[in-house]
């Protein structure tokens, strides 16, 4: 399941979530190994006696090799996992990595079998899974999932995970990667702008239209987006007509199905944003801002409201005004019908964790992934970055920015209601189609009718290429 960005597309934190379970920039050397591996079968690795204090049977002595992405969130967090193990194994030596370019670093070493016993596959270079997968690289983590975690021997560590991380790094049914990072995509605003005014976060898009007339009334321009990326806007709108279309919908659009993106779900929520434009209520030349402009020009106030994944309060941090604290308020529903409630999110996780098949001590690695995955360490994450994990419950009781809060009381409010579209990370030609056409919609230079006809046709080009592998949920 991989999909490479378009020539020339910009590699945004947005665009590195999107990929994430499914991750892009395949290489050649290792799409080589797809056919070409298979050299013998591995030597047995090393294992210790199992216990309940030793679930995974972890050899005591046996070193440890992890190699971290260090990128925005840093490596601390993955050391810190590093001490535990060491004081939960204290015969293992550990050597720790903390790298930006992963797929460089480690290619010709899954190539040659030699990898690291743990992995963070992440970044603009991280390895093709789709490739590694279908080469036998990696462990399926089911062994790890129905341990019994660290703070709870009565829970298993797939019990604690938010919704839908295991499908975010599932192949063929079997789960190859376990992202720790869990990321949704909402609409932002001020609390204390929206406090001073008396206006409060509407659950419909009639009540966010109403809402946008305050705004503007006010002095105020509603909404600003990243114009040169209109992806950030498709969110509202994919957001929408999952709410009203349900899992049929994700299907249909995922799975290419003939007529899908004329369902009457995606043109009603292509009109709510065109409508959002004819009326005035995007902030004049926002089409031309890049992101960190129109992030910009919302956080001096500008603008009242903007589109982003919840990365966007790490991503302004010096950029913010002091008593900004920016919150973030879920898509509203498209009407009272819609088969998901308005609480739903568009949510996915990443920052992708794999234990190579050929390591020296897989044991290890999956030991070294429960103790990640465990509230301390998952805990500890939240307070160094002020992201969610993907641990259920790891910020409880913690004292937090505005912005984690507000994502941290969405979550729980959608509870099991959180959706995602497949289509992003399978196919990047149609996302590129949608983006574009949804950059036409809301300027004004298309319809909503052309702008469902011109993704259809792109869908059915994509449908008809029998040289495009095809995928379906």
């Amino acid at each position: 399941m991989t999909a490479s960005p378009s020539p020339g597309r910009r590699l945004t934190r947005r665009t590195l979530v999107r990929t994430a379970g499914a991750a892009a920039l395949a290489t050649p050397a290792l799409a080589g190994c797809v056919t070409n591996s298979g050299g013998g079968p591995a030597a047995p690795a090393p294992t210790g006696a199992r216990d309940a204090g030793n679930p995974l049977g972890v050899p005591d002595s046996t070193p440890l090799e992890v190699v971290i992405f260090k990128g925005g969130y840093g490596d601390q967090y993955a050391i810190d996992a590093g001490t535990v193990y060491k004081e939960r194994h204290p015969g293992a030596t550990i050597d720790h990595k903390g790298i930006q370019k992963v797929g460089e670093a480690l290619q010709p070493r899954f190539v040659a079998d030699t990898p690291p016993d743990v992995v963070d596959n992440t970044g603009a270079g991280r390895l093709d899974l789709a490739t590694l997968v279908a080469a036998g690289k990696l462990t399926d983590l089911a062994e790890l999932l129905d341990a019994p975690t660290l703070d709870d021997p009565a829970r298993t560590v797939r019990d604690t995970l938010l919704p839908g991380v295991t499908g975010d790094g599932t192949f063929d049914g079997k789960v190859y990667a376990l992202n720790f990072t869990y990321t949704v995509w909402g609409l932002w605003y001020s609390k204390p702008l929206f406090e001073r005014h008396g206006w409060t976060w509407p659950a419909t898009w009639d009540a966010m239209l109403a809402l946008c007339g305050q705004i503007k009334a006010a002095g105020l321009a509603p909404w600003t987006y990243q114009g040169k990326y209109p992806e950030y806007i498709n969110d509202p709108l994919l957001s929408m007509a999952a709410k009203a279309g349900g899992p049929d919908l994700l299907k249909a659009v995922d799975n290419l199905e003939p007529g899908a993106w004329k369902r009457p779900e995606l043109v009603d929520a292509a009109t709510a944003l065109h409508e959002l434009a004819a009326r005035g209520y995007l902030l004049s030349g926002s089409e031309a801002l890049s992101h960190t402009e129109a992030q910009a020009a919302w956080s001096q106030s500008k603008a009242a409201i903007i589109p982003c994944g919840s990365w966007l309060e790490a991503e302004q941090k010096g950029v913010t005004p002091d008593g900004f604290d920016m919150v973030m308020g879920a898509v509203p529903a498209l009407g009272t019908g819609d088969r998901v409630p308005a609480a739903g999110l568009q949510a996915a996780s990443s920052e992708s964790f794999v234990v190579p098949s050929r390591a020296k001590n897989p044991r290890g690695g999956l030991e070294y992934l429960r103790i990640l995955f465990s509230q301390r360490s998952a805990r500890r994450f939240a307070e160094l970055n002020s992201t969610l994990p993907t641990v259920a419950g790891a910020t409880d009781g913690l004292t937090v920015s505005s912005g984690l809060a507000s994502v941290r009381e969405a979550v729980a409010a959608a509870g099991t209601h959180t959706f995602t579209f497949r289509f992003r990370t399978w196919y990047a030609p149609l996302a590129k189609a949608v983006d574009d056409a949804t950059g036409e919609l809301v300027t004004g230079r298309a319809t909503p009718a052309q702008w469902s006809d011109r993704i259809q046709r792109a869908a059915d080009t994509l449908a008809r290429d029998t040289t495009v592998t095809k995928y379906t949920r």
